[in-house]
């Protein structure tokens, strides 16, 4: 995919060179690609930094969220799970690719705050979405616990990543994270006298 591509060349610029070291130009003749093809991805080099998602990405996945129906609160969960392993699989994310968006971000302090705000803009999205699939409001506060745990288990499978020696999967961390959230949140069972 072309954008991924874009994205994980500007993420490893970044890194290396940081944003003011490389041009629009030079990444398009790396990937093959024209200037017109990179505007048609993204409005600016920051956002292939970021890998913007182009909306287009967006609605097909949130098309196939809705068409799984709802089936309550737990296959939420899973369903925003499986969506993000196979965005993070269709993207190309693994530990090279994280460690360069976290590298990138690290040289230019600008990317983090419009990371901060695209990782908003994306949870109230997800907020709206799951909200009209499980027919609740966006204020509903089951909607909203499930974009945060979800939050919570990519910055987990995230950090796996990171300290993996090995290119480590996303989609396997994200599912490795969910399990664990879901054993430290179990119901306990009672507790004996002896205890």
């Amino acid at each position: 995919m072309i954008s991924s591509r874009l994205t994980a060349l500007a993420r490893q610029f970044t890194a290396e060179r940081g944003l003011n070291g490389f041009t629009i130009q030079e990444l398009c003749g790396e990937v093959g690609v024209s200037r017109r093809t990179f505007f048609n991805y993204f409005r600016a080099k920051e956002d292939a930094v970021l890998g913007v998602d182009s909306e287009e990405e967006l609605r097909r996945l949130g098309e196939q969220f809705l068409a799984r129906g709802s089936r309550g609160w737990p296959a939420v969960l899973e369903d925003l799970v499986r969506l993000a392993a196979d965005h993070a699989d269709e993207a190309g994310m693994n530990m090279r690719a994280h460690a360069d968006l976290m590298a990138a971000i690290g040289r230019e302090p600008r990317l983090l705050s419009r990371f901060i705000g695209l990782t908003h803009e994306r949870e109230r999205a997800l907020v709206a979405l799951v909200a009209a699939r499980e027919g609740v409001t966006d204020a509903d506060p089951y909607a909203r616990a499930a974009i945060h745990v979800l939050s919570t288990i990519m910055r987990s499978a995230g950090e796996r990543l990171l300290d993996s020696t090995e290119d480590a999967d996303f989609g396997a961390a994200l599912s490795d994270s969910l399990a664990a959230i879901r054993a430290v949140t179990a119901t306990p069972s009672k507790r004996t006298e002896s205890e």
